[in-house]
């Protein structure tokens, strides 16, 4: 009989070795676990969280229900901008009383003879006799005015002293009775138009003072400057001087030119004097 010898055991434990391998591994998963946790956390304390939760989109949320108050449209709440309103007409008749003004002004000029003159403004009229006042005062007494020749002196008195003249403003009406007793038709296309001048009166005519006139306007000459050119005209006629011509087609028109109705080819000038001179231009 053969001796086989003791049996071969085929389920005893793995040697040493084996088993020492296993636990590594597993080791090590855990630290590679354990590393994956901790770079994280670090993540999200540095402020990146996107690397670590999913995003939130931070639109405004749009409701799909209808608003309660839409939204007016800009047409709606739009308003046009107002029209401009036109100024009204300036009357074309009052009762022919005046009111004359109070103001005593400043001699203007340094030589010559001194005449003194008031100013009235009609009732009714819708204008202010102090305002008109200043407003002839000041360019009665400008040096380009009659007073910067040299030869004369103004001054404005109060209404109720002696004067050597009146500078008027009446409704064109009125303007047109007091002209025409004095000898001087002032109608065009039978409505009286322009100012005149009568003995002791230098009348302006209130249309031309509130509307100025056709050569002023096609020129695109100031209001203003109108209302100058008037009052030295008028008051240049009390003082004895007549219509003129235009002296050089395309220069300034003398201050006697009737340059209410026509320039006669000169441009548009306000004033007697030019250079402390008197600037005319031929008789008419």
């Amino acid at each position: 009989m053969i001796d086989e010898g003791p049996a071969t055991r085929t389920d005893r434990p793995p040697s040493r070795p084996d088993g020492w391998r296993r636990w590594w591994l597993v080791l090590f998963a855990l630290v590679i676990v354990v590393g994956a946790g901790f770079a994280v956390g670090r993540r999200i304390e540095q402020g990146n969280p996107a690397s670590a939760a999913p995003s939130v989109s931070s639109a405004p949320v749009v409701s799909s229900s209808p608003s309660s108050s839409p939204e007016p449209s800009i047409e709606a709440t739009t308003k046009p901008a107002p029209k401009p309103t036109k100024a009204a007409p300036p009357p074309t008749h009052g009762p022919g009383v005046f009111t004359y003004a109070a103001t005593r002004g400043p001699v203007s000029g340094t030589k010559g003879p001194l005449r003194r003159f008031k100013v009235a403004v009609e009732r009714g009229s819708g204008e202010d006799v102090t305002a008109f006042a200043t407003a002839v005062a000041a360019t009665l007494g400008d040096k380009r005015s009659w007073t910067g020749t040299g030869q004369l002196r103004l001054q404005q008195v109060p209404g109720a002293e002696k004067a050597d003249f009146t500078v008027f403003l009446a409704t064109r009406d009125t303007a047109g009775k007091m002209c025409l007793q004095g000898g001087t038709n002032i109608r065009v296309g039978g409505v009286p138009y322009t100012s005149c001048r009568t003995t002791g009166r230098a009348i302006i005519n209130l249309d031309r003072w509130r509307l100025s006139s056709t050569p002023y306007l096609k020129a695109k000459i100031s209001l203003a400057v109108y209302r100058q050119y008037v009052i030295n005209h008028e008051v240049g006629h009390e003082l004895g001087h007549h219509h003129q011509n235009c002296p050089k087609a395309g220069g300034p028109a003398p201050v006697m030119v009737q340059q209410t109705l026509t320039l006669r080819g000169c441009t548009a000038y306000a004033w007697p004097t030019r250079n402390g001179k008197i600037f005319t231009g031929p008789a008419i």
